[in-house]
């Protein structure tokens, strides 16, 4: 039953017969009074990993502060600009011995310092992500979040290529890559209703609120709700489209998420991530666009007429086409990245937004796959931190300084009393 006190609790969910649906912030949970305060939700860490580094000459932008100019592959940011903080010089210090790949993967969100091995080699301790998630995850339904637009299903890597969160040496924090599965996890629907929607289970509990809500908030619930149905529809259309696929008999039957075209998968997992993280049922959470190295051809729907090996393209820089290609494949990883911005951006919270409330990091664990370069890595961070972060500049550090800087001024504005992570020598001045 939903609570019938004025004030409802922000871990308030509405309930039905095998589901529980977490409720978004809505002006009512903290009171007439709070609702007119500038008070908004709780800061939230998210990270977007692209595999393979970047193209190097079209990723930087000339200029510093506030009048930079997006370079060619940040172009897809311009309409969020004024939200994001692009970041350069900085780098992770290579541990020679171990794969380049998988440890520009599995140790980019580490916090160890070089010389601090695992048993494997690689310079891996509990990742940033699961630092904080250990303090803010005590107030969630879920302490973390991981998710994974793996497309393949030969897993000719290790484990250090397709995750990136870990709880410690030899301890992954395995990645999702199934949107069925992550939604019904979430949602925590039961087997009994598994194939019915989760908003037909919860329908009459959402009326019975709507009577204790004002027109903003009955507005906020059914734009939330609305949403979650536009989850549904996005995994009901594929595998709708799959079964007509395999009635054909022309192909041999796959897994429905594995019929998405590379952004709709992309953007139906970090639409899930968005409905937790809105939802306050998590409030750290990782996706990767893709594994690390892996060599298997990747279909870019829209971009190329065929299914491309992104690493091996990163060797390939030398010649002129390749190249381009490769700029384009940044590009659209960047538009990915900048899409989920803007979806985050139209959320209101308080008086502000989910974006303003958020530490959203786009990132990749190697400079140049080519390379196999750590110095300079590609990073951007979207969102304001809940008034920490002063964004809509680009931000060069001293040559050398270490990414684990901007780790810890991460932790510190999620409200941890760190003063050290890794090898940080100290915290990048972001506000």
């Amino acid at each position: 039953m939903i609570c019938r006190n004025r004030n409802i609790s922000r871990r308030s969910v509405i309930r039905g017969a095998g589901a529980t649906l977490a409720l978004p912030m809505l002006e009512i949970m903290g009171g007439r009074s709070r609702a007119r305060s500038s008070a908004a939700g709780p800061v939230r860490a998210a990270f977007f990993y692209v595999p393979n580094g970047v193209v190097q000459r079209s990723w930087h932008p000339d200029a510093t502060g506030r009048d930079y100019q997006l370079s060619p592959t940040l172009k897809p940011l311009e309409p969020v600009r004024e939200k994001v903080t692009v970041l350069t010089n900085l780098d992770r210090v290579k541990v020679a011995g171990t794969d380049g790949h998988a440890q520009a993967g599995a140790c980019w969100l580490s916090s160890a310092a070089p010389d601090e091995l695992s048993p494997a080699g690689y310079p891996l301790k509990k990742t940033i992500d699961q630092i904080i998630a250990a303090e803010v995850g005590k107030q969630t339904a879920f302490r973390s979040l991981e998710l994974s637009c793996n497309p393949y299903e030969d897993n000719r890597e290790s484990i250090y290529f397709d995750n990136i969160s870990w709880y410690g040496h030899g301890h992954v924090a395995r990645s999702l890559r199934d949107p069925k599965e992550v939604f019904n996890r979430l949602f925590s629907v039961k087997d009994h209703v598994a194939n019915k929607s989760v908003l037909d289970v919860v329908l009459d509990d959402a009326r019975s609120l709507e009577h204790e809500l004002g027109r903003g908030d009955r507005d906020k619930l059914s734009e939330y709700l609305e949403s979650v149905r536009t989850v549904e529809k996005q995994i009901e259309r594929v595998a709708k489209r799959q079964n007509e696929i395999d009635g054909l008999k022309i192909a041999p039957p796959v897994k429905p998420w594995q019929a998405m075209s590379r952004s709709e998968f992309i953007q139906v997992m970090g639409d899930l991530m968005i409905l937790a993280l809105r939802c306050d049922l998590t409030r750290v959470a990782t996706v990767m666009s893709s594994p690390e190295r892996w060599g298997s051809p990747l279909t870019v729907h829209g971009l190329f007429n065929k299914p491309v090996d992104h690493h091996g393209m990163t060797h390939g820089q030398g010649n002129a086409r390749v190249r381009s290609e490769l700029e384009s494949l940044d590009r659209f990883h960047v538009e990915q990245f900048a899409t989920l911005v803007a979806k985050m951006d139209k959320i209101e919270e308080g008086e502000g937004t989910l974006l303003d409330n958020m530490i959203f990091t786009f990132g990749s664990g190697i400079s140049d796959g080519s390379l196999h370069v750590y110095t300079d890595l590609p990073t951007v961070v979207a969102g304001r931190a809940g008034g920490a972060l002063d964004a809509g500049r680009h931000v060069k550090s001293a040559q050398g300084t270490p990414i684990a800087n901007l780790w810890l001024s991460m932790a510190q504005m999620m409200g941890l009393g760190l003063d050290r992570i890794g090898d940080s020598t100290g915290s990048l001045k972001l506000g």
